[in-house]
């Protein structure tokens, strides 16, 4: 939720954007215009990634106004085909509820698997500035998991953590169930099987999602996943703060502009030396993989990373959409 009493107008979210060339006076400018209510084009030329909220260091959460304005002036930044694929995506995967089975030594085969419509939260909706899509959902996604009876739900997707960890609290919603991030389990797991891990020593990028700018606290906690499985975050220019949108928004509506934050991202990623690129968004691993093994970087999606440091799976590209428990 923007806080107007946080923002003092200096302009620093939107010249740190990569996305626009702004000077220190345009992004004053904008960000005024924005706060006062007014047109500007930062709200048609924003891709939606969510960056200024994690660049404003007072916390007054300026994408959050950037998307409340988009949906009360009409401003959608996504083609009609994408939000119709969205939307049946979400509504027409069959609710299925998978009991977990303790006896075996898997990672994952104690968890109870729950996927479907029911248990989508909808926060991709930030995407195309249609946060009402979110805030009109969430008590719904909240109930759902609540029903299950558990104690303790973990997460998969970013979004919906970050909607049990942040967003819900905007909306005045309880959460009565702690909600665990996946690589906060993972950490965990292996800290406690410390002797079956088989060190990858593997040089890697990682493609952080978008919706990771509400929670980069848990930054630490990826870096000691990839300290435990042996592998080399490798330092490039665009990651962490600076890391860029895999582009799958603009894909349709503006594909020139797409291809160009794909190849600055993953030439980063060749310049760098990293063999694989490593997600955590199934959206961008949908979308980068192809690209990715293009360039003769491996895709592997992250809990497959984890999989293959305990001998489950091989070290090997991933196919896109065909991971056991991408889902």
């Amino acid at each position: 939720m923007f806080d107007l009493s946080k923002c003092d107008r200096c302009g620093e979210c939107f010249v740190k954007c990569m996305y626009v060339d702004y000077s220190q006076e345009e992004a004053v400018k904008a960000i005024t215009a924005l706060v006062e209510g007014e047109d500007a084009e930062i709200l048609t030329e924003c891709i939606t990634c969510m960056a200024c909220n994690e660049y404003c260091q007072k916390g007054a959460h300026p994408y959050d106004l950037i998307c409340r304005l988009q949906e009360e002036k009409g401003i959608v930044l996504v083609s009609d085909e994408t939000l119709t694929m969205i939307e049946n995506t979400l509504s027409s995967v069959p609710h299925k509820v998978s009991e977990g089975e303790p006896h075996k030594s898997k990672m994952f085969d104690g968890l109870t698997v729950v996927k479907g419509g029911d248990y989508f939260s909808r926060i991709v909706y930030l995407h195309t500035g249609m946060e009402s899509v979110v805030r009109e959902n969430a008590q719904r996604f909240v109930d759902n998991l609540a029903r299950l009876g558990k104690d303790e739900v973990i997460l998969l997707h970013d979004d919906c953590y970050t909607l049990l960890a942040k967003k819900v609290y905007e909306y005045g919603i309880k959460v009565p169930f702690k909600p665990i991030h996946i690589v906060e389990f993972m950490v965990n797991y292996l800290k406690a099987h410390r002797r079956e891990i088989i060190k990858l020593d593997r040089k890697i990028a990682y493609q952080r999602p978008c919706i990771s700018r509400y929670t980069p606290e848990k930054e630490p906690m990826l870096d000691e996943l990839f300290e435990l499985i042996g592998v080399e975050r490798v330092v490039r220019r665009y990651d962490r703060e600076d890391a860029l949108c895999c582009g799958i928004g603009l894909s349709k509506v503006d594909p020139e502009r797409c291809m160009r934050i794909v190849d600055m991202n993953l030439s980063d990623v060749k310049t760098h030396g990293a063999e694989a690129m490593v997600f955590l968004c199934p959206s961008c691993y949908y979308f980068l993989s192809r690209p990715c093994e293009e360039r003769g970087v491996a895709s592997i999606f992250i809990t497959d990373l984890c999989r293959m440091t305990l001998g489950e799976v091989p070290f090997s590209s991933r196919p896109p959409l065909t991971s056991k428990y991408l889902s």
